[in-house]
């Protein structure tokens, strides 16, 4: 028996027989050619891309989800890049090798570009590049792709990688769970697994050197393990915990139709995070209050370009329409720092791009990017209960531009005579220090705030939350993003303002007793996260909440604050679930 730890990406337990895909492509022809047969060669290369983009268009077709048909329109930008073309052409030309022989040399300077730059989402769009040339190379060798999607019994799929369209096409009905040695949190595969709610553990580095096609695998995508062939009593347990958590997940989903409410009467919202609108369909399933963070920087990474105003506004309506006349936050672009978009903002330039270019600085910056988004979002907003939230707001100046441009594009509509919401609520996230010093500032001029805690403790700690050395100084329960948190509460209910959290911390089962302590309205989190939190907010009362949030902001060590939560909901019976 072997345990493997990763990086958990959906939670759930998978017990099952390991297939091992192979993507990697088989070796690919190398020979010279003459100066005679170049033009030959490059006349191959447009006929495949051509084949190549056929394909593409065939899978667009019969995939028709959002994320889906992203990560293929980005497919179709690379294959037309004219660099990507000219680097290929120029290469046959000078170095007379054939065609399948350029792409893969081409394609590999790229990806060390790629892989070299100091930034996770740069490094997961190598799958994206991978992609690509495999399909063009397949295209001019005449050779057929093994597809995920003719897997036909109940497996874990185990890869070293997953090329997106790889991952678009697997049988989602048969394939119970990933484990794949690459990936991270923001890879495609990663975004796939949890709209598809696919229990998933990727990172894994080595696990396809240890497994075989049938080997029994047990995968636990709630602690990020794999277990390769299992003794009889680990399987034994495993297979209790596996029963004990589809059974909690389902009494669990039993509360979708009450409200989260303490045992004295008070009302928490309960909302979901969502990056893409096909998420819809799981924060319905798990009872969410509404959306409390739709993160629009997705739309325009999937594609690799700006989306235009008609498609961003199908997006937003469709997340408004699904979701009724429930409340749906959307935040206006947040590209740069980690999220970047080549050729449009990237941060090869800056030396810290965290606190460089980013979100509401790069969208007052480039306002005609920032009113397209803004428009869209108006014209959507007829179709639902709309809120717009700005990010990384750190002055009143920034919030009041912001605020003009958003009267600017309203103005614009009336002339046109577009209807839009004018009840339509604003807001800001509360990300950096500045913003919690001044939050009696801004309360002033919006109508909620929203509590970044992600942002907010990296911050405020001068913690890089992607640096492993520093990372077990991240701790959100550090005194003074504590102290953070309440001062921005009792800011903006002086002046009557909801404050919601949608950080990870949110979604966090050891911090909610203490949130609501600390006076948060709203908590917005993934959405299967939401039954276990409701529970726990049904099972104690408000007052003794506040209790346990007032001793706590008397303490001074972490460590402390920490033993005494724990121990405070062991007392009343709802720390440890059966989960």
């Amino acid at each position: 028996m072997k345990k493997f730890k990763g990086i958990s990406v959906f939670p759930g337990i998978v017990i099952g027989e390991a297939f091992v895909y192979d993507s990697a492509p088989p070796p690919v022809p190398r020979y010279f050619v003459r100066d005679e047969h170049v033009d030959k060669e490059i006349n191959r290369y447009k006929e495949a891309v051509v084949r190549a983009k056929r394909e593409i268009e065939s899978l667009k077709d019969s995939h028709g989800d959002e994320e889906t048909m992203g990560i293929l329109d980005s497919h179709l930008l690379m294959l037309d890049d004219p660099e990507f073309s000219t680097s290929i052409e120029a290469s046959l030309r000078d170095e007379q090798k054939n065609v399948e022989w350029v792409i893969l040399d081409v394609s590999e300077r790229y990806i060390k570009k790629l892989i070299a730059m100091d930034n996770e989402y740069f490094r997961d769009r190598v799958h994206d590049l991978r992609d690509v040339s495999n399909r063009l190379i397949n295209h001019l060798l005449y050779r057929e792709r093994l597809s995920l999607a003719d897997v036909s019994r109940e497996v874990v799929l185990v890869c070293h990688d997953l090329m997106p369209s790889e991952a678009i096409q697997m049988n989602k009905r048969y394939i119970r769970g990933i484990a794949m040695d690459a990936g991270g949190r923001t890879s495609h595969t990663a975004i796939l697994a949890r709209a598809f709610e696919i229990p998933a553990v990727l990172g894994l580095a080595s696990i396809t050197e240890n497994v075989s096609s049938g080997q029994t695998v047990i995968l636990d995508g709630t602690a990020g393990e794999i277990i390769v062939d299992p003794t009889d009593d680990v399987l034994a347990e495993y297979g209790r915990k596996m029963r004990e958590f589809e059974e909690y997940t389902v009494d669990l989903l039993s509360l979708n139709e009450l409200p989260a409410e303490t045992k004295d009467g008070k009302r928490i919202f309960l909302k979901a995070n969502i990056e893409v609108p096909d998420e819809i369909d799981s924060v319905i399933a798990h009872g969410a209050d509404g959306v409390g963070l739709f993160r629009t920087e997705f739309l325009f990474m999937f594609s690799g370009r700006l989306p235009d105003e008609d498609k961003q506004y199908a997006a937003y309506r469709r997340v408004l329409e699904s979701m009724k006349n429930k409340n749906v936050i959307i935040r206006t672009l947040d590209l740069g720092g980690d999220k970047v978009l080549a050729g449009v903002i990237d941060n090869l330039d800056e030396h810290n791009p965290i606190l460089g270019w980013r979100a509401i600085r790069f969208c007052l910056s480039n306002v005609d990017i920032f009113k397209t988004q803004l428009r869209a979002l108006l014209r959507a907003s007829v179709y639902g209960n709309l809120s717009i939230m700005f990010p990384l707001v750190s002055s009143q100046q920034e919030l009041l531009d912001a605020l003009s441009i958003l009267d600017d594009v309203k103005a614009e509509l009336d002339a046109k005579s577009i209807p839009y919401d004018k009840n339509l609520r604003v807001g800001v996230m509360i990300e950096v220090p500045a913003a919690a010093l001044t939050a009696d500032i801004l309360a002033q001029k919006v109508d909620f705030f929203s509590i970044g805690t992600n942002d907010l403790i990296q911050y405020t700690l001068a913690i890089d939350r992607g640096n492993e050395k520093v990372a077990y100084l991240y701790q959100p329960f550090n005194m003074g993003v504590l102290r953070l948190i309440r001062m921005t509460v009792e800011h903006a209910h002086r002046v009557g303002i909801p404050v919601s959290m949608c950080g990870e911390m949110a979604g966090d089962p050891l911090a909610t007793l203490l949130l609501l302590g600390l006076g948060l309205d709203e908590l917005s989190m993934s959405p299967a996260s939401i039954p276990e939190i409701k529970k726990l907010i049904r099972s104690v009362s408000l007052n003794e909440c506040e209790e346990l949030a007032g001793t706590v902001l008397s303490m001074t060590n972490t460590g402390d604050v920490l033993r005494f939560v724990e121990k405070k909901m062991k007392e009343l019976g709802v720390y440890g679930s059966e989960k």
